[in-house]
């Protein structure tokens, strides 16, 4: 007795050979209701789940795309709202505290930790930045030419002088990088301008949030 299984491809092509038949005039005729196999073994449930999910995604490279990933995932795996809520601030929370698995690429890897460090461990002319910003608009707003003209002139030299400190500060920050890491191939222009960057922004405002205190030493 023959118990029901799959037919492997040679079992396959003999049986598709068995069942030609040939007509009066010597033509390979099939039998009604024959349909031929496939002449392969039927692939596992494994490897055809394998095939449909395909390759894992990069992680994004930008805030957009992940922006834009979120929302596809959204439409194939609808969840809650209070889910997407408690993930997005799990996800808020890990990045805050410089988790390397939440950070935009731009944050990751330690020399970039090591240059939020230097950073947030001194107190910097750049942080005046944002509200200096605030202190030309609301001088534009005030109709006394004498105002206008002090402001301008403070402004200036505020500019002037992040400007100096920002170089100053980039290259301190660049030659203390690479004593720290010296296989690493550490970029002179990138770091400046990403110490440039972070001593610019608020302390409160910075992400991920500092480590260090003003005043602190980084070794």
């Amino acid at each position: 007795m023959r118990f029901l299984r799959r037919n492997t491809a040679e079992e396959a092509d003999v049986t598709d050979a068995d069942a030609v038949e040939l007509d009066s005039n010597g033509e390979a005729r099939t039998p009604r209701g024959y349909t031929p196999g496939k002449g392969r073994a039927t692939p596992r449930r494994r490897e055809a789940e394998g095939k449909r999910r395909g390759p894992v995604a990069p992680p994004p490279r930008s805030t957009r795309e992940a922006i834009r990933r979120n929302r596809e995932l959204r439409k194939q795996n609808p969840v809650s709202k209070e889910d997407r809520r408690a993930a997005a601030k799990e996800r808020r929370e890990r990045m805050m505290a410089g988790d390397d698995r939440y950070l935009l690429p731009r944050d990751r890897g330690p020399v970039k930790a090591y240059v939020r460090d230097l950073v947030d461990s001194r107190r910097h002319v750049l942080g005046l930045f944002m509200p200096l910003a605030l202190l030309v608009f609301v001088s534009l707003l005030v109709p006394v030419p004498a105002v206008q003209q002090y402001a301008t002139l403070l402004t200036t030299v505020l500019l002037l002088g992040m400007v100096l400190e920002g170089f100053l500060n980039g290259r301190r920050v660049t030659n203390q990088v690479r004593q720290k890491f010296p296989n690493e191939n550490v970029k002179g222009l990138s770091i400046g301008w990403y110490a440039f960057v972070r001593a610019s922004q608020l302390r409160r405002f910075r992400v991920p949030k500092p480590r260090v205190k003003p005043g602190d030493p980084v070794s």
